[in-house]
């Protein structure tokens, strides 16, 4: 499928439906998958506790690790999936948590009493009133926002022998069960040339500061001896246009005219990308803006602090990790992950 089609025709849920099962869902099957993983979205009292034990401080990709580990002590009969059903339960038992686990951070990173799932509400909207909601309150939240925060999602479901996708597939290789696996791959993720990059962004454009300032940036960026980059442009795979990068600038456009955003960073960013897009020297390495440019300016339109970006990531990307999980679980001829290592010291070193 295009990805394009996928991600403004389709929803996350039919996404990740499409990955566990390998076809997109039909209608009684999407309602059925739906209905599902609402029910499973609420997670044992037990890991409140351990939320409560996490210092106030405490990183979110940190506890979002811990209590995706920690969920092995809870679904313990998952520590080893033998058939296909089994893995199924797995897969939506995981997909349906995180979530909530990833709500769970942000508030008690922010003291404020934990948000249970409100079976009521869809998947992504169900995440955004975890997010935002206080006690009692019965949160409207705007359509537009929904669709941008679930095609964010979809852009990140799969992409790739990433780094943490690839160590989710090595640690799965050793026999791991897909916690311990997917805890793994938070970890990768949570460096800052991998999930961390949309963070990199906006922490950017803040540093930059001001419209008036970007063309100081943007010959910085230019000049060979000077070490800054500019965040949020070319990409490892795409030598063109990035096409989730294009979905993305659709969106955020979109958010500015429905939701009235016109701050600063929007700006900043906006200056940015005319340059960018406009300038030999970035047309002729082919440096154009990619999915972490705008998905760190959507998802601060969207009032999600800086410090969750890489948990959104973690929430589009599990379904991802739990099918590729799945799939190595499922090979047989399949080997531990072992790369090979080259010596390049010295030889012939005597005693």
């Amino acid at each position: 499928y295009n990805i394009s089609d996928l991600a403004t025709k389709k929803s996350y849920l039919d996404v990740a439906y499409l990955l566990l099962v390998g076809k997109l869902p039909n209608e009684k099957e999407r309602a059925e998958f739906d209905i599902e993983l609402r029910k499973r979205s609420f997670v044992h009292e037990g890991l409140k506790r351990l939320f409560d034990a996490f210092p106030d401080k405490a990183h979110p990709m940190a506890m979002m690790s811990s209590a995706v580990s920690a969920l092995s002590t809870f679904y313990f009969e998952h520590l080893n999936v033998t058939t296909k059903e089994e893995a199924q339960v797995m897969a939506r038992r995981i997909i349906a948590k995180i979530p909530t686990l990833a709500a769970f951070t942000h508030r008690r990173m922010f003291g404020i009493p934990y948000i249970y799932p409100d079976i009521e509400r869809p998947f992504t909207e169900n995440f955004l009133y975890m997010m935002r909601a206080y006690p009692g309150e019965n949160l409207e939240i705007r359509d537009v926002e929904v669709k941008a925060l679930d095609t964010i999602f979809t852009l990140h479901a799969d992409h790739e022998q990433n780094a943490s996708t690839s160590t989710v597939r090595a640690v799965a290789s050793t026999g791991a069960h897909p916690y311990a696996s997917l805890s793994a791959g938070i970890n990768a993720l949570w460096g800052r040339a991998h999930g961390g990059a949309n963070e990199s962004v906006i922490a950017q454009l803040e540093y930059i500061g001001s419209v008036d300032n970007v063309d100081e940036f943007i010959a910085r960026a230019k000049d060979p001896s000077d070490e800054f980059k500019l965040m949020g442009f070319g990409h490892r795979v795409y030598k063109n246009f990035d096409p989730r990068a294009k979905i993305l600038k659709n969106l955020l456009d979109q958010l500015k005219d429905e939701l009235g955003v016109n701050n600063d960073l929007l700006k900043i960013a906006e200056k940015i990308e005319q340059i960018a897009l406009e300038d030999e020297y970035f047309i002729q390495r082919k440096l154009y803006p990619n999915i972490d440019f705008y998905s760190g300016l959507i998802l601060t339109a969207l009032k999600i602090p800086k410090s969750m970006f890489t948990i959104i990531f973690v929430i589009g990307r599990s379904v991802g990790w739990v099918t590729q999980w799945i799939e190595l679980n499922n090979d047989h001829e399949m080997k531990i992950a072992r790369p090979r290592q080259r010596y390049i010291g010295e030889v012939k070193k005597g005693l």
